[in-house]
């Protein structure tokens, strides 16, 4: 599994901004929707802002931070803020992903996921779970997924999506079947997936998945995010803001596509570069996920 040499934590020195931040992102959580607001409203940390209010909250910090943004601003339209209560990946990628289904009007792909949620189900089935524990999970995604890309009916409106991902029973349904999902796919390569878990945490990957992948409100890596890409089928980018810079000091802004695993449909349209561009962009800073929009 690739882990990007990009993400080097000793680029991040601006600690007494990145402090305040998470005592802010603390404080504040509860207060914030789960999934922002698409208009640009004046309304702190719950909407779908421009790339250049980032620089706002950097004003005191790395000016390598604000070139970044700057650089961001140029490639991306707008970013959408998540809640920062430790589920902020899973929901970003729940958003990202249903809106994405909602734009395109899909159907082949609605088809496809589907399939692979029910190869998920029967890996959690034959690793040993309970189908009690998931299966009311399993239908609330799948449901939200056919209100999308109906058959016959028409589409819920994207003002319709943004309220239902902020519901806290639907969202933290959706939140939950995606841990599921990624507990499911790291347990089933368990061989794979072990060496970089215990070169992070010392843990067995059972240990692992139980502490820090099934419960609500742990923070997501890498191992996660190759996880849920691999058991879906679907690759997702991860653009980074931080300190890193190349020797000469000219700043870039660094992203690492997760690509999933090959299957036989990916192989058979393997041909087709579209088929493995990310639909899902996420901007990542430490400890928080957000959703990108590129221009």
């Amino acid at each position: 599994m690739p882990i990007p040499e990009i993400n080097n934590w000793e680029h991040f020195r601006d600690d007494d901004i990145m402090l305040r931040h998470s005592a802010i992102q603390a404080e504040e959580a509860m207060k914030v929707p789960f999934i922002g607001d698409k208009a640009r409203k004046p309304l702190i940390l719950i909407v779908l802002e421009p790339i250049s209010s980032l620089a706002v909250e950097y004003q005191l910090g790395s000016p390598i931070l604000l070139e970044k943004i700057k650089v961001l601003a140029a490639q991306f339209t707008a970013i959408r803020r998540t809640r920062g209560d430790g589920n902020c990946f899973f929901r970003s990628f729940m958003f990202a992903y249903l809106d994405h289904i909602l734009e395109s009007q899909d159907r082949p792909e609605v088809d496809r996921i589907t399939v692979n949620v029910e190869q998920c189900r029967k890996t959690l089935l034959s690793l040993g779970h309970a189908e009690f524990t998931f299966e009311d999970c399993f239908a609330l995604f799948l449901e939200q997924l056919e209100s999308v890309v109906p058959r016959c009916e028409i589409p819920i409106s994207h003002d319709e999506l943004v309220e239902r991902s902020r519901d806290q029973s639907t969202s933290d349904y959706v939140v939950m079947f995606f841990r599921f999902i990624t507990s499911g796919e790291i347990r089933k390569r368990s061989e794979f997936y072990e060496p970089f878990i215990h070169g992070l945490t010392n843990m067995s990957v059972e240990q692992f998945c139980k502490s820090s992948v099934e419960p609500m409100g742990e923070e997501s890596d890498h191992v996660h995010i190759t996880a849920l890409s691999d058991a879906l089928g679907i690759p997702i980018r991860i653009v980074y803001l931080d300190r890193s810079c190349d020797d000469k000091g000219h700043v870039s802004v660094n992203h690492h596509d997760f690509s999933p695993l090959a299957t036989d449909s990916t192989k058979a349209n393997a041909c087709c570069s579209e088929a493995h561009k990310p639909f899902i962009t996420l901007l990542y800073r430490p400890g928080h996920y957000d959703i990108l929009y590129p221009k």
